[in-house]
């Protein structure tokens, strides 16, 4: 592989730098580096940033191609600035044993833009009655170390302690989706005054936090690890804040559209906005950016779910949930925590990179950009500002709430070990 030279690239956002990639790795990272025999791209005080990890992505493959494949989605990922994802269990067949979840892998080595890293389901079929086959996932050629039954609370408390057992002995953690199934029947948005105003069914915070708050005992009592997605509530953040106090193994994590988005876009019967869990209030989405900035919340995970247009296109309570995110999740992170001053580009890569690969151990993602390491990288172009164009989208979706709507930043280019995924915000 050749060598590539990036000169003047403000690594973390610090001052600028050339970096040299050869082959597959970082060889030196300094000022006024010699560019003989390497091609070079001009970053022009762009910013540097480790390739970004993603532990929350739908890939829906196998079983859902019309919505994404493992290829439409990596290139998705790439165009984002991801080099890694991780893609959740809920596909049909719904991947809760190896074959499956060696599939999924085996076609993420195949796209070349990025590496997958499957997600492992927690219960047969998802259906919260019987533990799927774990230790057998984990020792397949995945490697999968974080099982989820996303979409789906293992609402059992028995399973879920059994889960949390189960794991501790590869070090593997349950990532929970933290939705008390009896108090959101019937749920179509945040229950609160809009929903009251609209008439629709109310999902109401404390059926997060209950779930959250049960969680965080069990994994005390077992000494396991747990995962929370999607959080979303003021509530759910200092129920966290609380275990982390106490030592409670609990990680958790914020998707970009709950730091900018409020429940009043609602009013507007758009199914777009229509998401799980739902887009909370404005005193969520402050409460849930200071606590992403303290690191109460670990990481940013994009849950990225695409769907085809006729499972959005039609009225609110027949809508699909959910919304792509790759290729727009920095672009909002910028917007809501760096423009307004709540993180600097370091603690971007901390959030975006170095702790969803440390949570998920993957391995060669999440790495410093320094010499010996491995070449996944990002370049972006944060004085960019322009609005949003799903057409212009890698994925196969385009349910982006983001529509016409400008957001700051580009990630310009892409190196997965080296080699360009995206060049020029061009896929390659």
């Amino acid at each position: 592989m050749s060598k590539t030279l990036i000169r003047g690239a403000k690594v973390l956002g610090g001052e600028p730098r050339d970096v040299l990639i050869d082959g597959g790795t970082v060889a030196e990272v300094g000022v006024g580096l010699s560019a003989e025999g390497a091609e070079v791209v001009e970053a022009d005080g762009k910013v540097l940033l480790p390739g970004l990890v993603d532990l929350h992505t739908h890939l829906r493959e196998p079983g859902r191609e019309d919505s994404e494949t493992v290829l439409t989605g990596t290139r998705a990922a790439a165009s984002g600035g991801y080099t890694n994802v991780f893609a959740m269990a809920n596909t049909f067949p719904v991947a809760d044993t190896a074959g499956v979840v060696e599939q999924v892998w085996r076609l993420g080595k195949e796209s070349g833009y990025c590496d997958v890293q499957p997600i492992g389901a927690v219960t047969v079929g998802l259906e919260g009655s019987k533990l799927a086959e774990l230790g057998a996932m984990h020792e397949s050629a995945a490697g999968v170390t974080v099982f989820s039954d996303d979409g789906k609370c293992v609402h059992d408390a028995v399973i879920m302690r059994r889960a949390l057992e189960y794991v501790k002995a590869f070090n593997g953690v349950v990532a929970q989706h933290a939705q008390e199934p009896r108090l959101t029947e019937g749920a179509q948005m945040n229950e609160g005054v809009v929903s009251a105003e609209l008439g629709l069914g109310g999902w109401p915070a404390v059926a997060e936090e209950s779930v959250i708050a049960r969680d965080v005992l069990l994994a005390e009592h077992v000494g396991s690890r747990v995962h929370i997605c999607h959080l979303s509530t003021a509530g759910s953040v200092e129920i966290v804040r609380w275990a982390k106090s106490r030592g409670i193994d609990v990680t958790a994590e914020v998707t970009p559209h709950h730091l900018l988005l409020t429940d009043e876009l609602v009013r507007s019967y758009n199914p777009v906005y229509k998401v799980n869990p739902p887009l909370r209030t404005e005193r969520d989405v402050m409460a849930l950016r200071e606590a992403l900035a303290d690191g109460t919340i670990d990481i940013v995970a994009t849950d990225h779910a695409p769907h085809p247009h006729e499972d959005k296109d039609c009225e609110w309570a027949a809508a699909a949930m959910g919304m792509v995110g790759l290729e727009t999740a920095l672009s909002v992170v910028q917007e809501t925590m760096v423009d307004t001053g709540l993180l600097d580009w370091a603690g971007v890569a901390d959030r975006m990179s170095f702790k969803p690969a440390q949570i998920g151990q993957a391995t060669g993602h999440g790495r410093p950009v320094s010499a010996g390491e491995p070449a996944n990288l990002t370049l972006v172009d944060t004085a960019y500002r322009g609005q949003v164009d799903p057409a212009g989208f890698a994925s196969r979706s385009r349910n982006t709430p983001y529509e016409g709507r400008e957001l700051p930043g580009r990630v310009t280019h892409t190196w997965l070990r080296g080699k360009a995924t995206l060049v020029d915000g061009k896929l390659t």
